[in-house]
């Protein structure tokens, strides 16, 4: 009887183990390794333009951020943003602009250049960023349209025509210079005011907000922009620690808190005050063992659902500046490589937005190697 006890109590404890081991496969995804090279070469600059094409000039469907405040406020989209009535939202048609100029300027053998710039000059007029200027005098609430994820992308369009020696471009970049201005003088009036940072994974980000925005500012030189830029990311994340980037994505993310904080604080610190910040604030990145599983979208005609492609390439241009880090390399690539290709699905939900993620990825990439 007792060694007839004891064999059960064996083959209990097998089977106990194997149903741990079972439960715990099951529940792990495979982590997803890319194993080929991704270059943004004239084939992938021609794809990824057909998005921007598609949509910049594209005037519904649009969300319009506009609050009601009177009934003459009422108007098609069109008539607040004749410079970015296009695709779907305002910052996704600055950013889809953004996506036009950067690779006009960057593959001068584009197939359809001149249709590009046809389009950016017909938007990008004097008189319609003149109009994009006054809405955001329009009433109270308009003051704060686009805070701060569309300034970031608008002042990301300006810098990009600055630093392109073309005639078009510094056209563009003068016709551009009121709007650019009233957003970097935004920026200065708002950041000391902002008490607590905002760590969500979806536009209102606060780092990256104010990361795009030091890159203008310094290729710019608006060092008014760049100190108050430069004393809020201080304010507001020097003190960090171990950020709890397992937590993430939620949702709807397309953004990284945690990556998007490293970005900031990378630009802003000095390399010495930068490697001890980051250590301390993600150990495991800079021990070269981090692991991080791309967003997974099970419908991508899900507008929100979606995002998670748009998290795979914003992880990636927060890693790949992160030189010599094989760990932050490695992780990019794979999830460059896991949505690149999905997002040419034919569903405007992530077709109108998702080029331009992708874009900076690549751009972020290409800068690392230099």
């Amino acid at each position: 009887m007792k060694h007839r006890f004891l064999f059960l109590v064996c083959i209990c404890t097998l089977l106990s183990s194997c149903n741990v081991e079972i439960k715990e496969e099951t529940a792990s995804t495979p982590a997803i390794k890319s194993t080929k090279q991704i270059e943004l070469d004239i084939k992938e600059a021609n794809r990824l333009a057909e998005l921007p094409l598609a949509c910049i000039q594209n005037p519904l469907p649009y969300k319009s951020g506009l609050v009601i405040a009177k009934e003459s406020d009422l108007a098609m989209p069109v008539d607040h943003h004749p410079a970015f009535y296009g695709c779907f939202d305002w910052h996704s048609a600055v950013h889809g602009h953004w996506s036009l100029v950067y690779l006009l300027k960057n593959f001068p053998d584009l197939a359809k250049r001149e249709e590009a710039i046809q389009m950016l000059d017909e938007n990008l007029t004097a008189q319609n960023i003149e109009k994009e200027v006054s809405y955001f005098s329009l009433n109270q609430e308009s003051q704060s349209f686009e805070r701060l994820y569309g300034w970031a992308w608008l002042l990301k369009l300006q810098e990009e025509l600055f630093t392109w020696d073309n005639p078009l471009a510094q056209k563009w970049y003068n016709n551009l210079k009121p709007l650019a201005d009233y957003i970097s003088n935004a920026y200065i009036e708002y950041l000391p005011k902002l008490v607590y940072p905002i760590r969500v994974g979806t536009h209102t980000n606060t780092a990256f907000g104010i990361s795009f925005a030091y890159d203008y500012a310094q290729a710019v030189g608006d060092n008014a922009l760049a100190n108050a830029i430069k004393e809020a990311a201080i304010r507001f994340y020097s003190n960090d620690k171990d950020c709890p980037i397992t937590w993430e994505p939620s949702g709807h993310d397309f953004l990284s808190p945690c990556l998007q904080e490293i970005d900031i604080m990378r630009k802003v610190l000095s390399e010495e005050e930068f490697k001890k910040w980051s250590v301390a604030f993600l150990p495991a990145l800079f021990n070269q063992n981090l692991s991080l599983i791309p967003g997974q979208v099970k419908d991508r005609s899900d507008g929100h659902l979606v995002h998670l492609d748009g998290v795979n390439f914003s992880r990636a241009w927060c890693l790949y500046p992160l030189k010599d880090n094989v760990n932050a390399y490695n992780l990019a690539t794979e999830h460059l490589d896991y949505s690149l290709s999905k997002i040419t699905d034919g569903d405007y939900a992530g077709q109108h937005w998702l080029g331009s993620f992708a874009l900076y990825a690549f751009k972020t990439k290409i800068e690392a190697r230099q």
